[in-house]
């Protein structure tokens, strides 16, 4: 049996009761906590910064898994280790020297995964697939929440899958934006482990059942 893990993005939650909706998560069947940092120059829009993800860390009881959409992810790798990141990702497009930022990342005790736009490909990550603990691909152009899901991601699951079994890597594969349920079950089946799911469940009358049917739908 597979289970999938899910994780609630936490840009989609009301920022007035951030505490209420981090316990939310704590009570649910969610398994992570996705934290989106945006710095308004690799992505046209500014999210929450260090401060935030400190209050969410003195709540969370779960893995917390920060996607870094920010110019010179390098500088801010421990900053990140000291506020709580279980696993950092930063953007293949950010990163002009990979192989050593992953290398950082590790180094620092937290899993090291690489997101990619829709427009990248993921034939790029080969060279580096035995560093990587994870790989996000972007459903969506990053940036903004409450995207429609881009139908290629299904193809890109697949050929990451078997980059992954071919180097005999021990690699998740995480999706982020659009996830819904009527998606969910397909991309699992092509072989994502992680599903980030932001508007879909905090804007849902009951968030709690909506994370639950998401991992009852994924459970192969």
């Amino acid at each position: 049996m597979k289970n999938t893990l899910i994780a609630p993005s936490v840009l989609a939650a009301d920022f007035g009761n951030l505490q209420r909706d981090v316990e939310m998560v704590n009570n649910s069947a969610a398994d992570w906590f996705h934290i989106d940092i945006m710095d308004g120059v690799f992505v046209p829009n500014i999210s929450f910064g260090m401060p935030v993800l400190d209050a969410i860390y003195k709540h969370a009881k779960k893995t917390i898994d920060v996607h870094l959409m920010i110019v010179d992810p390098d500088r801010y790798i421990q900053t990140f280790k000291d506020l709580g990141a279980d696993v950092l990702t930063v953007h293949y497009e950010a990163c002009t020297h990979l192989h050593r930022t992953l290398q950082a990342i590790r180094n620092a005790g937290m899993k090291a995964g690489v997101a990619i736009n829709p427009h990248t490909n993921v034939a790029l990550l080969e060279d580096v697939i035995h560093q990587l603990d994870l790989v996000c691909i972007m459903s969506v152009n990053p940036g903004f929440g409450g995207q429609s899901f881009i139908e290629n991601t299904y193809k890109k699951v697949a050929q990451l899958k078997e980059i992954i079994t071919r180097n005999n890597a021990n690699v998740l594969i995480e999706i982020d934006g659009g996830v819904t349920d009527k998606n969910a079950k397909q991309l699992v089946e092509t072989g994502a482990d992680v599903l980030v799911a932001g508007s879909f469940v905090f804007n849902a009358a009951d968030p709690i059942t909506t994370i639950q049917n998401l991992k009852n739908i994924t459970t192969l």
